[in-house]
């Protein structure tokens, strides 16, 4: 048998099968202005009065399939500089539309009314730009990448207004060509969706449709968006230079010798510039991090490591296309790279000097190359290079395979250098069925004996019914030292299966979620058992937003060394049954209050732990102000010491303008007696330019008293966007 014909022809019925469920979209035809359009939220353009618009948008929430509830019209046209997109929000009730978020980025504005759009400017139907407006000038903005990787931290400089009428409200963006990338070469087609949510209804319509039960993220699906037309695209090569000054005053009363109002200053440089219209070059001299947020601390009553997403702007631009393997951060898939391994060390910072990135498309290929030196630090941190190649071939309809090295000059052990080489793939057929895979391995020269690690996942994400089957292996030398591990020394595998039916009877109801799961871990090294977990979740989505969740695990674990839970409570060497039940309660933001309440109560290491809290808490005060308060409160007691792990945290946000905001976040974990606090404040002063203020202090809440000062400091920093 020659494996080759039946290879080609295996692929060509699966290319074939995938089309035949293509869904045919509509076809929109971009209109050419002479002048360029009034961006004021006002439809008073010649465009509005002489061009209808394109509606009929199809709902995929609630009722499938079926004509939206309310009106939308939209237009899109372009000029020598920019391309438009104008919407038409008719509303039956306007007095009942749920709008409480200005601030710009925040993942908030999808809980109020709003609109979206979707660009597939390679027209590749994997990869878009995404935009979102709600009625009082709220935006946010990302890339999507493969239909499901989504980085909403990329800025593009675009122009938007929102206005009033009568009968709803309007949106209109302009977003330049300078700002986004795509083939050369005119005219093109480009692929294009829109969505709006009618959040006082809990309802979700497009205007190309997406498959049953898609919701709010039918947006990604950019394969089975509408074909746009017409557009005749420049020929882009643009320069953007970025300088920025910064200065900090820091106190360290932990620091040996401590620091007590140390003033120091920097300056810096970032520049963009367009190789071609899809190949973009961005250079960085003195990088900073100051405007980051601080991160959101977590409980971790467990013996691994904690995942906290990468937050800094140099590393967040097509970010995508270093996506490896199907790691999302929520699981136990290592990341092949990973930057927060960059520029930081044991949470303290490291100074990089320098460093540069290529990124995009060119033809089939997505390509990613990063390069960046950091320098020396007094805490022992050697001056590094790191370097990171990616690429990426798209085949078939939805589908791609790739490759990936990520590498440090110097190994985090001071001895040697470190690299990791992988390969992989992701296939994806019909709507809902897609496979990931992946094999990596690493070289760190301290280190022998299984060095890789390998994986395949199966799964079937439809509306009724879903399927996910799992198979992943972690070598005990696996050692991906620009990426990060959750848990090594590992065989997983993995199966999961749902039923979510629609009850036509109850019409409060809007789906009922039935879910039954097995986790299993074996030693990789001994083939013992060290973890299975088994799962069962029932859920209720009401039509109103809101969702009670009731979850119950039966798992059992393995510990071959002791493992310290808390301060003076070690769990010892030994086998360990839990059983827990889980009952969570969620309030939709159409509530003055929202957020979701959890109980949980069960056994925990051979004793019970009890827990209580409110996660991704909101107080709706005013479009302005809002509080996001949480808490978790676990009351373990076991038969070697018993102990309460509390967290509390409360965000309150002030946003004066879409563009120009001030947040403070204030966090309590009992765990490391510490209380911190961020306060940060954000001005986009003109488009792409910005000044931040950014005050951080941590407290001790171990002694008598007021809590003792550990650190604080006050950046200010400012940039500059030049475009040339």
């Amino acid at each position: 048998m020659r494996p080759a014909p039946y290879l080609f022809t295996l692929c060509a019925f699966l290319l074939g099968v995938a089309s035949a469920f293509a869904q045919n979209a509509p076809t929109i035809r971009a209109v050419r202005l002479d002048q360029p359009l009034r961006v004021d939220g006002r439809l008073d353009d010649p465009l509005y009065t002489l061009t209808p618009p394109t509606s009929g948008f199809v709902q995929t929430e609630p009722s499938a399939g079926a004509p939206a509830t309310e009106r939308t019209d939209v237009w899109l046209s372009f000029d020598r500089d920019n391309v438009y997109v104008t919407m038409r929000v008719w509303e039956s009730e306007p007095e009942r539309m749920i709008v409480n978020e200005m601030r710009r980025d925040s993942t908030n504005i999808t809980q109020n009314e709003n609109v979206a759009f979707v660009f597939d400017t390679f027209h590749d139907g994997r990869n878009g730009i995404v935009f979102n407006i709600n009625p009082i000038g709220g935006r946010m903005d990302g890339q999507i990448s493969n239909e499901g990787s989504y980085s909403g931290d990329w800025n593009p400089v675009w122009k938007l207004a929102v206005g009033r009428f009568d009968g709803g409200w309007v949106a209109e963006a302009a977003i330049p060509f300078r700002s986004i990338r795509f083939p050369a070469g005119s005219p093109r087609v480009w692929g294009f969706n829109a969505r709006r949510i009618s959040r006082w209804k809990n309802e979700v319509s497009y205007l190309a449709p997406v498959p049953d039960g898609a919701g709010i993220d039918g947006l990604f699906r950019v394969s089975i968006a509408a074909s746009l037309t017409g557009l005749e695209v420049p020929t882009v090569r643009n320069l953007d230079l970025k300088p920025f000054v910064i200065s900090d005053l820091t106190s360290d009363n932990t620091a040996t010798p401590r620091r007590h109002n140390d003033l120091s200053g920097d300056f810096g440089l970032d520049a963009k510039y367009g190789v071609t219209p899809s190949l973009t070059a961005d250079l960085t001299y003195r990088t900073d991090f100051a405007q980051v947020e601080a991160d959101e601390q977590q409980v971790n009553l467990t013996r691994f490591s904690l995942y906290f997403p990468e937050k800094r702007e140099f590393f967040l631009e097509n970010a995508g296309i270093f996506d490896f393997g199907g790691a999302n951060g929520f699981g136990t898939v290592p990341f092949a790279f990973y930057s927060r391994r960059i520029g930081l060390d044991s949470g303290q910072n490291v100074p990089i000097e320098a460093g540069g990135r290529l990124s995009g498309r060119v033809g089939p290929y997505a390509i990613g190359v990063l390069n960046i030196q950091t320098d020396s630090t007094d805490a022992g941190a050697r001056a590094t290079n790191f370097t990171v190649a990616r690429i990426r071939r798209n085949i078939l309809r939805r589908s791609s395979i790739g490759a990936l090295f990520a590498g440090r000059s110097v190994a985090a052990a001071g001895v040697g250098s470190n690299e990791l080489f992988g390969v992989d793939g992701r296939f994806a057929f019909f709507q809902n069925l897609s496979i990931d895979t992946y094999w990596a391995g690493t070289r760190t020269d301290t280190l022998k004996g299984d060095t890789s690690s390998y994986r395949a996942q199966v799964a079937y994400n439809g509306d009724r019914y879903g399927a996910i089957f799992d198979r992943l292996h972690v070598g005990k030398e696996f050692n991906p030292e620009t990426g990060f591990v959750y848990r090594s020394d590992l065989n997983k595998s993995f199966g999961m299966v749902r039923f979510s039916p629609r009850p036509r009877r109850i019409r409060a109801i809007r789906k009922f979620t039935y879910q039954a799961s097995l986790d299993y871990f074996d030693n990789a090294t001994t083939g013992r058992l060290e973890t299975a977990d088994a799962r069962g979740v029932f859920a209720i989505d009401f039509q109103n937003s809101d969702n009670v969740k009731v979850t119950y695990d039966d798992w059992h674990e393995r510990l071959v060394t002791p493992f310290a839970i808390a301060t003076g409570v070690t769990v010892p060497v030994g086998g360990y049954n839990f059983g827990n039940l889980r009952t969570e309660f969620t309030l939709g933001q159409q509530r003055p209050v929202s957020g979701t309440m959890y109980v949980e109560q069960g056994t925990f290491w051979d004793g019970h732990k009890t827990t209580v809290g409110l996660s991704s808490g909101r107080t709706r005060l005013s479009p302005h102000l809002a509080i996001e308060p949480g808490f978790s409160v676990n009351r373990v007691q076991l038969p070697f010491g018993d102990f309460t792990a509390t967290l509390v945290s409360s965000r309150l946000t002030y946003t004066i303008t879409p563009l120009m905001f001030v947040s403070s976040l204030v966090q309590y974990y009992s765990s490391s007696s510490q209380v911190s606090a961020n306060v940060r404040l954000r001005w986009e002063y003109q488009p792409g330019s910005e000044l931040f203020v950014v005050y951080n202090e941590g407290r001790d809440t171990l002694g008598a008293g007021f809590p003792e000062l550990q650190n604080r400091s006050l950046v200010v920093k400012l940039n500059r966007l030049l475009r040339i």
